[in-house]
């Protein structure tokens, strides 16, 4: 027998509770992708993101891996909304006594607050849904802080269902915000209020469409409608849900009375009545309770491919901004290692001070002041090659949007960190110019160890203007000793202005390179959801 498209969809739908041990592994590996996934650049995007990614993780560790592992926990069924919609004044008016504080004073629901029958209390006592959550005993305000579930039993609501009090939507205080779009996402039924003043506002819309986008059993409650527009609001609300492809969702009218308004918390029976027998056959009825279940929760997996791709998109604008920015950092160092490269191999550092001492030595001056007016004029060169490195990665990442701040550092301390090099590069060329002059078989004839070490410091650092220096030490050890030690010499420069040029870019790029950005998250979330479809395939 052929089944007509509406029932293969319920058979779907209802599969979906089946779910074999594959499926569920698959899920709890993308739910550990998800937690690991960073959006660490405020790049374009990058806020929309981390709110998506929390949202997502948030529904499937409170509601899609919790209701696949036990199908046959009751419906959670979450009234939420922006507000003063009446949440509580609706909740405590379904149950038929106060359970959750409502009232004038906004926000007042600072903890959400769960309703369900006795029978059912070990199912949410524990964290099996919402484990962010702390649980305490009965309607509370406050938790010392702590984000918590108060848990309320009464023989008032049906077994197989409980009723969640959330958190305004649009609350100014962010914590109740994410904790009711939490509560949303762990919901097998959403019940959205919104009032007749405000059912047109962009926030119960914006979850109607969220509901539509994850396929949820959803219901909706215009609340607090005057008795003489009550017509007229229902015809253009009706009209703005079928616009909307949402026509066919249960829509509840709550009319405006003296209870709506002063936080007693209590409606008439026959004000909620509807809505209490729609709850009730969800909970009771036992193809209408897991049809409840399945659809929620195919909707929810069938919405990962989408949404987990946004995701993965995410992932490789911050991998891309990353490499840009890296890119940019490695062009300004590069930029600097061949102004410092020129700089030695042309005119050099046979200039100014340096210049002045190299011409007076050996007479009038020393081989010390030869050697510290060189190691002076290398640290100078170092300490401006840098600060044109840092000035034009500055510039770069300036424009560059989602750069992170920080990584600059002032020219003293570049200074400082340069000199160390340098003198230890000195330090090198003196036990260099030693070592040539024992295996030439020089003792102390000619000049010393400290004049030897001045020429070869001045053949070094003088570039084309460093002849005579290197004429002069070939006359002091021999052409043999002395291309060996120059050889040997400029290796250990090079070293030194590498390790000095890659210390500060290490520097400069630190706030990026701490942020750890891959390509793998990105990888990892598209591996991850093609293993949950073909699972559930």
């Amino acid at each position: 027998m052929l089944l007509k498209p509406l029932e293969i969809r319920h058979s779907a739908h209802v599969a979906i509770l089946d779910a074999r041990p594959e499926l569920l592994d698959a899920l709890t590996l993308l739910r550990e992708c998800l937690a690991a996934a960073r959006f660490p650049l405020d790049v374009p995007g990058a806020e929309r993101a981390r709110r998506s990614c929390a949202e997502l993780l948030a529904q499937v560790d409170g509601y899609l891996l919790p209701r696949l592992r036990q199908p046959e926990a009751p419906l959670l069924a979450v009234v939420g909304g922006s507000t003063g919609a009446g949440k509580s004044t609706l909740v405590n008016s379904l149950v038929g006594r106060r359970v959750t504080e409502a009232g004038v004073l906004r926000p007042t629901t600072r903890m959400p607050v769960l309703v369900c029958h006795p029978d059912d209390q070990r199912w949410f006592s524990g964290r099996r849904v919402l484990p962010q959550l702390g649980r305490v005993v009965g309607p509370r305000q406050e938790s010392d802080g702590q984000p918590a579930l108060a848990v309320v039993t009464t023989r008032a609501v049906p077994a197989g269902l409980a009723l969640v009090d959330a958190p305004d939507i649009d609350s100014l205080v962010a914590g109740n915000r994410d904790l009711a779009a939490d509560l949303i996402c762990a919901a097998d039924i959403w019940v959205l209020v919104t009032t007749a003043a405000r059912y047109a506002d962009a926030v119960p819309w914006h979850l109607l469409r969220s509901a539509q986008e994850y396929d949820v059993t959803l219901a909706t409650v215009l609340d607090r409608v005057p008795h003489q527009i009550a017509a007229e609001v229902s015809r253009h609300y009706d009209a703005l849900l079928e616009r909307a492809g949402l026509g066919g969702i249960p829509r509840f009218t709550v009319p405006e009375l003296p209870e709506s308004v002063g936080g007693s918390g209590l409606l008439p029976a026959s004000a909620v009545a509807g809505l209490r027998e729609w709850l009730g056959r969800r909970a009771q009825d036992p193809q209408a309770r897991t049809m409840a279940a399945a659809r929620t929760a195919a909707g929810t997996v069938a919405s990962l491919r989408a949404r987990v791709a946004d995701l993965a998109g995410a992932c490789a604008a911050q991998y891309a901004t990353a490499v840009r920015l890296d890119q940019r950092l490695a062009d300004a160092y590069a930029e600097a290692d061949r102004r410092v490269r020129a700089c030695l191999t042309g005119g050099g550092l046979l200039t100014g001070q340096a210049r002045a001492h190299w011409l007076a030595f050996p007479e009038d001056a020393s081989a010390e002041e030869v050697q510290e007016s060189l190691t002076q004029a290398l640290t100078d060169l170092l300490v401006e090659a840098v600060s044109a490195a840092d000035e034009q990665a500055d510039a770069a990442w300036r424009r560059e949007p989602g750069a992170p701040e920080g990584g600059t550092d002032t020219a003293e301390a570049v200074r400082e960190r340069a000199g160390v090099l340098v003198r230890r590069l000195r330090r090198c060329l003196e036990e260099l110019a030693e070592e040539a002059r024992a295996a030439a078989g020089l003792r102390g004839e000619q000049c010393d160890d400290g004049e030897t070490a001045a020429l070869l410091m001045a053949a070094l650092f003088g570039g084309k203007t460093g002849t005579v220096a290197q004429q002069s030490l070939a006359g002091v050890l021999g052409p043999r000793y002395a291309s060996r030690v120059r050889d040997q010499g400029e290796q250990e420069l090079r070293r030194c202005v590498d390790r000095a040029l890659a210390a500060e870019r290490e520097r400069r790029g630190a706030p990026l390179h701490r942020l750890a950005i891959t390509a793998e998250p990105q990888v990892e979330l598209i591996a991850a959801l093609s293993t949950v479809h073909a699972q559930q395939a």
